[in-house]
């Protein structure tokens, strides 16, 4: 199946405009994260406890509730927890709270529970799931979700430098897989969204997507210079041709990817929420910097040795 035949799009005529781009948006993600602090891990990082609650009308289980979140906020306060973070979680008669709490978690929530009840007479309050992790976990789990990134990172640079037989192969593709993590982690701490297990196992998954899509585009970049190795060529013609060449593959793999992703985020509940707009941006941030960031980085490669 081909969307787009005999493609002439001249991407590398826009590279500056590109780099302008990204570097625009990696400077907005590296000064919100100095100025929020790092991102804003969830319980799973910083240690805490996460509550998950529910409202029901006793006399009519089934029927809808919107529950207020500042009687509920008032709760917590009344209780000494003035600084957890109480929103509504899945549908408006579900409430989360998450609580830099860790010891006799049992007793505190059982109590809240208790005094909820008695905030809101006739109505079920019902603990659905609680979580609680230790501080000391929370810090080994960021320095394994760092070193995971890292390490897919490396391996993947040994990978396509052995692969492609040149170094600016693998500097370009690294080059990429930075620019996708950073951009979005950034745009996670621009929206102040929490970065969880799961939001790490979908970088992951995106530093994955991205070095996939990135050697298609090399793949075929190489092949187009083994067929000129003979002949005088332009190399920025070279690169626009290849990208023509797979840009129909990229399409089709991308935009069913994103179908797919988009409809997890839409009604895939907020469980899911996090996770699937961590894939949904970075495929799409994926599939640019194959494209405006890796493939320039060869052109930029080949200008200097000619200079020299």
């Amino acid at each position: 199946m081909r969307f787009f035949h005999h493609t002439n799009y001249n991407f590398m005529g826009i590279r500056k405009i590109a780099a302008t781009i990204s570097l625009t948006l990696i400077v907005i993600s590296i000064v919100s994260l100095i100025i929020h602090g790092g991102p804003k891990y969830s319980v799973d990082f910083r240690g805490g406890t996460f509550m998950e609650i529910r409202f029901e009308d006793q006399n009519e289980p089934e029927k809808p509730l919107t529950i207020e979140i500042g009687r509920v906020r008032k709760v917590f306060s009344e209780y000494g927890l003035g600084n957890a973070e109480i929103k509504h979680y899945g549908s408006m008669q579900e409430i989360s709270a998450r609580v830099d709490l860790t010891e006799n978690t049992d007793l505190v929530f059982h109590e809240l529970i208790e005094k909820l009840s008695n905030e809101f007479p006739g109505y079920k309050v019902i603990e659905m799931r609680k979580e609680t992790v230790g501080p000391k976990v929370g810090k080994e789990l960021v320095g394994n979700a760092i070193m995971a990134i890292l390490t897919s990172t490396i391996l993947m640079l040994i990978y396509i430098r052995l692969r492609f037989k040149e170094l600016r192969f693998g500097i370009g593709a690294v080059v990429a897989l930075f620019h996708d993590v950073i951009i979005t982690v950034g745009v996670f701490s621009v929206l102040n969204y929490e970065i969880s297990i799961a939001i790490v196992a979908a970088l992951l998954t995106v530093v994955g997507y991205s070095v996939n899509d990135t050697i298609v585009v090399f793949d075929r970049i190489r092949e187009n210079l083994k067929l000129l190795k003979r002949q005088a060529f332009d190399y920025s013609t070279v690169i626009n041709q290849s990208i023509n060449e797979t840009l129909s593959r990229t399409i089709i793999t991308s935009g069913t990817t994103l179908l797919v992703v988009l409809v997890l985020y839409l009604f895939g509940g907020e469980v899911l929420k996090g996770f699937s707009f961590a894939l949904l941006f970075g495929i799409i941030i994926g599939t640019y910097s194959s494209i405006y960031i890796a493939s320039p980085i060869l052109v930029e490669f080949e200008n200097r040795k000619k200079i020299k």
